[in-house]
């Protein structure tokens, strides 16, 4: 889902925006603020790397800036052996969740690794973690994870590691809704079970929808506190209910009609793991996939290196040229919040740039105008930033429409012009 990457606005910015903000925006602001930055947000990432692929067009000779999320699509860009990737997140805990990963990667066999990662619990967790994992990780994810080592650990077989986190929490609402329907619950599991679109669209059509689609539904949808535990702040949400008529609610409930409808759930990872908690061998992530663990193990984890900073100020301490860039929807966010901040993380950003790089970004946005507003340079000598870039907006279209999240409104491709 939608993430941001800065840390809060400094005072003088946050005084200037109060005087355009409601209370209640206020008030939602802040709460998003308080919650994202004492947490781990996201367990899983919530963009489609297969998608990302086909966007980047990967070649050895990449060296890549990705923010890390949950880590996930860094280890999937790596199975493609570009020759660096550079992990950058604001947010440590995330970077400690990738840490985590990395070390069970060098350090455990595939089957204790994807009872971790795979199932999202492993009987033996706390022995493992002390003995094989702990030494791996740096000082801060060694606390991290000194303190929260039980959401992988837990006696309910149940209850999973994907179940905690913000993202988690939400996931763990859900399916305590579920479980008091009965027959929303059995309509889903047959759902998930499907084996052809025609079978899947029937179920979906027939029983789910029907019981899915609630008030009380529509209700928690609408909440900010929902949002803000999945990532998205109130300008975002905001932004969404300016696009759909239904507001949020109406929103969601079109991009997952259109995932029920339209994509395999087989291969649908992402909302899978929700519904049950945990990935299957047939149903996940690529570096969950046995022959590409062993890939990552043989040294293409190696190339990933982790960064906690924002992308401006990772850019401005390194002297590589980065020619690809994964920037997720952060900057929606900062496009709010922070203007100025987002202007010179585009400067850095083509300042760093490989010749022929290329980035891509999603956005609650279809056609996101703070672009249009960004300006590179001072002076006389300052020029729009759509100056700099060459969108592929059929390509991006055609991309999104395979998208198996599919929860926004914007996919961008753009490569830099020299």
């Amino acid at each position: 889902m939608p993430r941001c990457l800065s840390d809060p606005a400094d005072s003088t910015l946050e005084s200037i925006l109060s005087t355009a903000l409601s209370l209640s925006d206020r008030f939602d602001q802040r709460l998003f603020n308080a919650i994202y930055g004492r947490s781990l947000v996201y367990n899983s990432c919530w963009e489609d790397p297969a998608v990302d692929r086909e966007a980047l067009a990967l070649s050895p000779g990449d060296r890549l800036l990705v923010i890390t999320s949950a880590g996930c699509n860094v280890l999937d860009y790596a199975l493609t052996g570009p020759a660096a990737i550079h992990a950058v997140d604001a947010n440590p805990r995330q970077n400690a969740l990738l840490e985590l990963k990395l070390a069970g990667i060098r350090r455990l066999e595939f089957a204790d690794f994807f009872e971790i990662f795979g199932h999202g619990r492993h009987p033996r967790f706390r022995e493992i973690y002390r003995d094989a994992l702990r030494g791996d990780l740096s000082e801060f994810a060694r606390a991290y994870w000194d303190r929260n080592y039980r959401w992988f650990a837990h006696a309910d077989p149940e209850t999973t590691f994907y179940f905690h986190g913000l993202a988690g929490l939400v996931a763990r609402g859900f399916r305590s809704y579920v479980g008091m329907r009965p027959g929303l619950r059995d309509a889903l599991e047959a759902f998930a079970g499907s084996h052809t679109l025609e079978e899947q669209r029937e179920h979906y059509d027939r029983r789910v929808a029907p019981r899915l689609w609630t008030r009380p539904l529509d209700w928690m949808l609408a909440r900010q506190f929902t949002m803000s535990l999945l990532g998205v702040p109130h300008p975002q949400r905001k932004e969404v209910e300016r696009q759909h008529s239904r507001g949020v609610a109406g929103f969601v409930r079109e991009s997952l009609d259109y995932v029920a409808r339209e994509l395999p759930v087989r291969s649908n990872y992402f909302w899978t793991l929700y519904l049950r908690g945990r990935y299957s061998f047939a149903n996940c992530p690529e570096y969950l996939k046995r022959r590409n663990f062993f890939a990552l193990k043989a040294g293409l984890a190696d190339r990933i290196s982790l960064h906690t900073d924002t992308v401006t100020g990772f850019l401005k301490t390194t002297d590589r040229r980065i020619s690809r860039y994964v920037l997720l929807d952060h900057m929606d966010w900062m496009s709010a919040y922070q203007p100025a901040a987002l202007a010179e993380e585009w400067e850095a950003i083509l300042e760093r740039a490989a010749p022929g790089a290329r980035v891509i970004f999603r956005s609650a946005h279809a056609h996101p105008s703070y672009l249009q507003g960004i300006m590179i340079g001072d002076g006389d000598q300052a020029r729009p930033l759509e100056d700099s870039l060459s969108f592929h907006t059929e390509l991006a279209n055609q991309l999104a429409r395979r998208d198996r999240v599919h929860t926004y409104a914007g996919f961008h491709i753009a490569d830099v012009k020299r």
